[in-house]
């Protein structure tokens, strides 16, 4: 038993020197608005009150987050916005950023 303290003692004090703590920053979210924000201007893109008016004709509810996303399989952007419905159901509504055409209303399953 002797023999196998110092092992311990050394995988302990290993153990604590490679855990890493993870700490809340709460300027993430500033930051995401700011960078939006500069990418509307820059791309030529509608407002993101805009997309949310726009989705909310589309789907009626309460918005819980939007997103500016780069369109994956061919050029432009998309505004993700997501709804919660008078029923609490989620939706997802794809708003093209550059015209702000509604292309899909989805309901959110998860």
């Amino acid at each position: 038993m002797k023999k196998m303290m110092p092992y311990l003692w050394m995988s302990l004090l290993l153990a604590g020197t490679v855990s890493q703590h993870a700490w809340a920053d709460d300027d993430d979210d500033d930051d995401d608005m700011q960078k939006m924000e500069q990418m509307v201007k820059t791309f030529g893109l509608i407002s993101q009150q805009d997309a949310q008016t726009k989705a909310l004709a589309a789907k009626p509810g309460v918005v819980k987050e939007i997103e500016l996303e780069r369109r994956k399989f061919r050029d432009g952007w998309d505004y993700e916005v997501e709804i919660v419905d008078a029923n609490g159901k989620e939706w997802e509504v794809m708003l093209d950023a550059k015209t702000g055409k509604v292309n899909s209303v989805n309901r959110d399953w998860f």
